[in-house]
């Protein structure tokens, strides 16, 4: 498994290539919420382009990052 990880103004690119299973994706999840709550970003985009395959716990990794990062826009408005 090989994830890049790009930032870009309030944009943050993770571009994930081969598989994304549940070791993969427990890798994947703690590097994002890394990332995620360095940059702070109003975005996340997923590349998916390279994936050859991905199971449940991968959709699961892409919906709590896509709580975090809703968490974090919501205090960003209040602030």
């Amino acid at each position: 498994m090989h994830v890049e990880y790009k930032k870009e103004d309030k944009l943050l690119i993770l571009k994930i290539e081969e598989e994304i299973d549940h070791h993969t994706s427990e890798k994947i999840r703690k590097r994002a919420d890394y990332e995620i709550q360095i940059h702070i970003p109003r975005k996340v985009i997923f590349d998916f382009v390279n994936v050859t395959f991905m199971d449940s716990s991968g959709i699961g990794m892409l919906i709590g990052r896509y709580k975090l990062v809703s968490m974090f826009r919501r205090k960003n408005e209040y602030d």
